[in-house]
Order: C-alpha cells, then sequence, then structure tokens
C-alpha cells in the first residue's frame, strides 16, 4: 500500500481570508482533507507549498 500523504497542518491555524498562513491550505482543502484521496493530497500539500513560498516572498 502507498504510504499516506503527511497533513501539512501544524496545529497553529491562522486564516487570512480563505488561506491559512500557518500551512498555506485553503479553507476547502482543510475542510476535506480527511476525504481526500492520496492524489488529491498531493496536488493540495503542492498548494500549500506553492502557496507559503508566495507569502513568505511577500513577508521577507
Amino acid at each position: 500500500m502507498a504510504k499516506d500523504i503527511d497533513n501539512p497542518c501544524i496545529a497553529v491555524c491562522q486564516l487570512s481570508g480563505e488561506l491559512c498562513v500557518s500551512c498555506g491550505r485553503s479553507k476547502d482543502d482543510i475542510r476535506k482533507w480527511k476525504k481526500m484521496k492520496r492524489p488529491e493530497k498531493m496536488a493540495a500539500v503542492q498548494r500549500a507549498s506553492a502557496q507559503m513560498k508566495r507569502l513568505q516572498k511577500k513577508g521577507g
């Protein structure tokens, strides 16, 4: 069986609009995480990672 995708949540939830600025996931991705299949989780993690990079560029 394929390895599970780790949840990017760091348990420091800080929502700004539709986005958690702590993990980079959208509200929709957070809400649907437990029901997502592996490919959906992989895509959510990639989106979150890209979003965190954008936020780091803005902040620093």
